[in-house]
């Protein structure tokens, strides 16, 4: 009799056991102590959190990815050109200082990047280069190689790009 209860014992203790591998998390979580669960359960929010968190910042950067691509677009688009002689003959005569701040604040924006990125590579006061972009300052010429440096321009490269939107202006 003795050896038929701890047989039966031995099999219950199987079963047991078997049942808590199945029912996997639920058995571990009742192995825990309350500030073990407590933990876990915290740990398991903080991760859910990390997703939501990634998925939002996924899709505000899909999103700002779209519109990129619509502005490149409408860059790239014949009856932009047709625009700016319309509104050239409007205007009044363009400065070389105006020309070259409309040149660099067009490749910083095409390129996607901020006043604060360019101006901290280039080594130039976020304000100043500002400044230059709506063309109220003057830049050096060394102040222009850097800038342009930061764009990923040689200087004569973007001094082309200022004469060529000169002449479009001017035609």
């Amino acid at each position: 009799m003795e050896t038929m209860t701890q047989t039966e014992q031995m099999t219950e203790t199987k079963t047991v056991q078997s049942t808590q591998m199945h029912s996997g998390q639920a058995a571990r979580m009742r192995d825990l102590t309350p500030a073990q669960r407590r933990a876990v359960m915290f740990a398991q929010q903080q991760v859910l959190r990390a997703r939501a968190a990634k998925k939002a910042k996924d899709e505000r950067q899909s999103a700002l990815t779209r519109m990129w691509q619509e502005e490149d677009a409408e860059h790239t688009k014949p009856h932009a050109t047709l625009r700016k002689r319309e509104d050239a003959s409007q205007m009044k005569d363009v400065s070389l200082r105006e020309a070259i701040g409309h040149v660099l604040r067009d490749l910083r924006t095409r390129d996607h990047k901020t006043l604060r990125e360019v101006s901290e590579k280039a080594g130039v006061s976020l304000g100043y280069l500002s400044e230059v972009e709506r063309g109220q300052k003057e830049a050096s010429s060394e102040l222009l190689s850097s800038i342009a440096a930061s764009l990923g321009l040689s200087t004569a490269q973007m001094l082309r790009m200022v004469a060529d939107y000169l002449d479009s202006v001017h035609a």
